[in-house]
């Protein structure tokens, strides 16, 4: 592929998220949730598990701990049982009760709004935090990255290929927000993994249906990691 001058990177990263925009004009996240916390709770669970589960399991725990104060308090075995689906059911059970603690201590009860404050929570990094903040407030502070959007980015080549087989997230996140305005940085966000889940998939990229196709040079297709 020839080097691509960053003009020219630019203007083909800005076409591509007109399209998909164009695509997806209902792209949201897909995780179930009435309230910041609720939110906050359930992008928790959603690490290394779909989104799908995930909303499987978030009416029966919200069920059973219908505030902040209800999960700061809960004994965490009850609370393995309940998440124990989503996988990796000891960590997220002491990320939930630990982040609830903290928002009750610091933040008298309501979820902060700021990336800094949200970063002091357990269990909070920065995709986290930027699907709180982008879904429940509005608030552009990054763009989420999660397995679908690193792919995609790797295949458009928005972001250089990396030289070992470890994905610095922080470095896709930041060439995005180089590429695409802070005001798109919330649906360009959800139109990737939509896009990621529908038709860029991890086991193959359906090109002959992509409305981006000429714009992507498919980089590692079919060897990129998910």
């Amino acid at each position: 592929m020839p080097r691509e001058t960053k003009s020219a990177l630019r203007e083909r990263a800005l076409e591509i998220a007109a399209r998909l925009d164009r695509e997806y004009p209902g792209a949201t996240c897909a995780l179930h949730w009435k309230t910041p916390w609720q939110l906050l709770a359930a992008t928790i669970l959603s690490a290394q598990c779909t989104d799908d589960k995930v909303n499987e399991i978030t009416p029966v725990l919200f069920q059973r701990y219908k505030t902040v104060r209800d999960l700061a308090t809960a004994t965490p075995e009850e609370v393995e049982q309940i998440i124990r689906p989503t996988g990796f059911y000891h960590n997220k059970t002491k990320s939930l009760i630990g982040a609830a603690q903290a928002i009750l201590s610091g933040f008298g009860g309501e979820v902060p709004q700021t990336m800094a404050d949200l970063l002091t929570l357990p269990g909070v990094a920065r995709k986290t935090a930027n699907v709180v903040l982008g879904t429940a407030f509005g608030v552009a502070e990054g763009v989420v990255v999660d397995t679908h959007v690193s792919r995609l980015a790797l295949r458009m080549a928005l972001t250089p290929q990396p030289k070992t087989k470890s994905l610095n997230i922080e470095k896709i996140e930041s060439d995005l927000m180089t590429l695409i305005p802070q005001d798109q940085w919330i649906k360009f966000g959800h139109c990737m993994t939509w896009h990621g889940r529908r038709v860029c998939t991890a086991k193959k990229a359906w090109c002959e249906r992509c409305v981006v196709e000429e714009l992507c040079p498919k980089m590692g297709v079919g060897k990129t990691p998910a």
